[in-house]
C-alpha cells in the first residue's frame, strides 16, 4: 500500500479544481523540502518508465522531486502498475508523483495503489451552480456585476472553474471598481479580444453564412492556435467537441427549450441547420473514434488525426474517411 504522501490521484473533468489540487500539493512539497524539480508528462507521449526513472534517480541540484503525470487513464497493464508499487515501497520522502486523468476513475489496481485521502474527484459544477460562482467571483474581487451580463460570460466561457477564473479576471484590468459589469462590456470584452478556445471552435464550425470549405480552413486555423496555446491537449479539445454535439442532439430531440441562454439558441440554431439530427450522432461516433486512436497512439500523428476529424465533421458530415497509409 502506498506510503505517506508519496502518490496522489486527481481525476474528473474539473480544470480547475484538479489544478488547485495539484498546486495545493506542490506548495506543502516546497515548503517540506525546499527547492523542488517540477516536470509535468503526458503518458499519451511519454512511457511510463520514464517517468519512473527520474523519480528512482532523484536529483542532484535540488532537495526533492515532483512529477505531475497527466492520462493516468492509460496506466492498465501489470508491469507498469508493479513499476508503481515497487517504487512506493522504498519511495523517497521528497519524491512526488501527482497522476491526472480527464476520466472519472482509473484502473481499480492502480487506484488502490493510493491512500484515499489523496484521492480526489474533480465533478463540473452543475448549472445551478454556475451563476452563483460568477457572481461570486466578482464580488469577492471588489465588483459588480448584471446577472445578464453574468449568464453571458457563461455562455461563451469553457465549463471549467480555470477556464471562468481566466476571462473573469480581464475585467479586473478594465474596469474599476465602482463600474458595474454590463452585457456590453461582456461583448466588449470577450467577443472582441478573446483568445480561441473550443468553443470559438465549434462555433465556426458551425457557422451557415459561409461555405463548408471556407469553414474548414479557418476552422483549422482556429484548432492550430488552440494547440499552441498553453494547456489544450487533443483529448480536451475532442471532450469539448463531443459536449456540444451532445447538446445539438439535445436540441434536435427537443428544441430551443433544452438550451438556456440567448447566444447558445443563436449558436445550436445555427447548428441545427448545418447537421441534422442523424449526422450529428454519426459525428459524436467519430469523435469517440478519434479519441481512442489518439490515446492509444503516438504524439507525431495527434494534429494529423485532429485535421482528419475536421475534415470528416465539417465537409463530409459525419461520414468517415478511410485513413491514410502512414
Amino acid at each position: 500500500m502506498a506510503k505517506g504522501n508519496s502518490i496522489y490521484l486527481f481525476t474528473g473533468p474539473e480544470l480547475g479544481d484538479r489544478n488547485d489540487a495539484v498546486e495545493k500539493v506542490k506548495t506543502s512539497h516546497k515548503k517540506q523540502f525546499g527547492t523542488i524539480d517540477e516536470h509535468l508528462f503526458y503518458l499519451i507521449e511519454t512511457p511510463l518508465s520514464q517517468v519512473m526513472t527520474i523519480l528512482q534517480s532523484g536529483t542532484l541540484f535540488s532537495d526533492g522531486v515532483l512529477i505531475v503525470c497527466k492520462n493516468a487513464e492509460l496506466i492498465k497493464k501489470k508491469e507498469d502498475i508493479q513499476m508503481i508499487s515497487d517504487w512506493l515501497e522504498d519511495a523517497e520522502p521528497s519524491a512526488v508523483l501527482i497522476l491526472i486523468s480527464d476520466e472519472i476513475t482509473v484502473d481499480s489496481k492502480l487506484e488502490k495503489l493510493i491512500p484515499p485521502a489523496n484521492r480526489k474527484k474533480c465533478w463540473e459544477m452543475f448549472d445551478s451552480d454556475k451563476l452563483p460562482w460568477v457572481m461570486n467571483f466578482f464580488s469577492k474581487n471588489g465588483y459588480r456585476i448584471q446577472q445578464n451580463a453574468a449568464r453571458m460570460i457563461l455562455e461563451m466561457v469553457e465549463n471549467n472553474k480555470q477556464a471562468l477564473q481566466n476571462e473573469c479576471s480581464r475585467f479586473f484590468v478594465c474596469f474599476p471598481k465602482d463600474h458595474e459589469i454590463t452585457e456590453d462590456d461582456v461583448e466588449s470584452i470577450l467577443t472582441h479580444n478573446r483568445e480561441e478556445n473550443v468553443f470559438t471552435l465549434f462555433n465556426q464550425m458551425a457557422n451557415p453564412s459561409e461555405s463548408p470549405q471556407v469553414n474548414l480552413e479557418k476552422s483549422l486555423n482556429i484548432l492550430q492556435k488552440i494547440r499552441l496555446s498553453g494547456d489544450n491537449s487533443p483529448v480536451m479539445i475532442i471532450a469539448g467537441l463531443s459536449s456540444c454535439f451532445r447538446k445539438l442532439v439535445l436540441w434536435h430531440k427537443e428544441g430551443e427549450g433544452a438550451i438556456f441562454g440567448k447566444l447558445q439558441q443563436k449558436q445550436y440554431r445555427n447548428a441545427a441547420s448545418v447537421w441534422s439530427l442523424g449526422q450529428a450522432t454519426a459525428i459524436l461516433a467519430i469523435l469517440a473514434s478519434t479519441d481512442m486512436e489518439i490515446r492509444s497512439g503516438g504524439n507525431l500523428l495527434q494534429d494529423l488525426m485532429l485535421q482528419k476529424m475536421l475534415y470528416e465533421i465539417i465537409l463530409k458530415k459525419g461520414a468517415q474517411i478511410s485513413s491514410p497509409d502512414l
